[in-house]
């Protein structure tokens, strides 16, 4: 089944299920922080292999298991599937490292510079033309990167990292031909044979933390629940909300991340930080006036 448009108006539902999804990956290091003692390769293993039954049974309740059985058996489906698993399960890792690491706001950097990335990537691949405005967003970005990267003596991988596979996941998740809540389960099944392997070679090695205690068995447990209900909900929740909105809502999440980081990790913000980050805010400001401009004169079209 063809995954539905988006909304050309806003639903309460829409709007309640994407604010819960924002939210909860906003929180989302917090929980992570918790793990910041198992290895990020680790975990993300786990967050794979426990988010399968999770969406495997939400696919039985609505009755869309003949989607990913169709999709099981077309070569074309799995093949662009494999690549947004791969880019997906970098993310993941980056995004862990990060977290573990003390590198939360590079990483809240990243999320922020990721939609100017996916307009970039719109103007190179499709072709699809940009407004002043929004070359304006992204060189404002791109200069943000080039400060970072002035004061360090390097780029800032990480977000950079978290940007690109990130990007490109989007990109391609677009061409996936079926269901978000389908292709997800189909992503996590892919990757899962690797993940299953990679815990028993560290179970072997006698160097893995499961079951381990009691605390992190659960928390890596529930890392699945962790990963698999934000993208769930937030899949359901675009259906009903209009583009401009979802480009304006997207930000409460990297916004969060920044905020723990700063507030609560205690993590550094000074320097090019505050030379940058005013940047990719102005950016982003510039961007999603843009963008709703740009809805509403389509919408006055039709």
């Amino acid at each position: 089944m063809q995954p539905s448009p988006p909304e050309d108006h806003d639903t309460t539902r829409g709007f309640a299920f994407a604010i819960s999804a924002y939210l909860l990956w906003g929180f989302l290091p917090l929980y992570l922080k918790l793990m910041d003692h198992i290895p990020p390769t680790e975990v993300v293993a786990h967050r794979i292999l426990w988010s399968v039954p999770l969406a495997g049974l939400l696919l039985i309740v609505l009755r869309r298991t003949r989607d990913l059985r169709a999709a099981l058996t077309s070569p074309r489906v799995l093949g662009m599937a494999c690549v947004t698993a791969g880019l997906v399960s970098v993310n993941w890792g980056v995004y862990v490292w990060a977290i573990s690491s003390g590198n939360a706001v590079e990483a809240a950097l990243g999320y922020y510079i990721n939609p100017l990335f996916s307009v970039f990537l719109g103007a190179v691949l499709l072709r699809e033309r940009l407004t002043r405005a929004q070359v304006f967003a992204i060189a404002l970005a791109a200069g943000a990167v080039i400060v970072l990267t002035i004061e360090a003596g390097t780029l800032p991988w990480v977000a950079l990292a978290l940007t690109f596979s990130w990007g490109f996941y989007a990109f391609f998740k677009k061409w996936l031909p079926i269901g978000p809540n389908q292709g997800f389960l189909l992503e996590v099944l892919i990757l899962s044979p690797i993940a299953l392997g990679y815990l028993i070679y560290l179970g072997q090695l006698g160097v893995g933390h499961f079951p381990g205690t009691t605390t992190d068995m659960w928390l890596l447990i529930g890392s699945g629940a962790a990963t698999a209900v934000p993208l769930i909900i937030y899949a359901n929740g675009a259906k009903g909300l209009r583009l401009s909105t979802i480009g304006i809502l997207q930000y409460i999440t990297p916004t969060m991340i920044f905020l723990v980081a700063i507030f609560l990790f205690g993590e550094e913000f000074s320097g090019a930080r505050l030379i940058a980050f005013p940047m990719i805010w102005l950016a982003l400001a510039i961007y999603t006036t843009s963008l709703i401009r740009t809805m509403r004169r389509r919408a006055n079209v039709v």
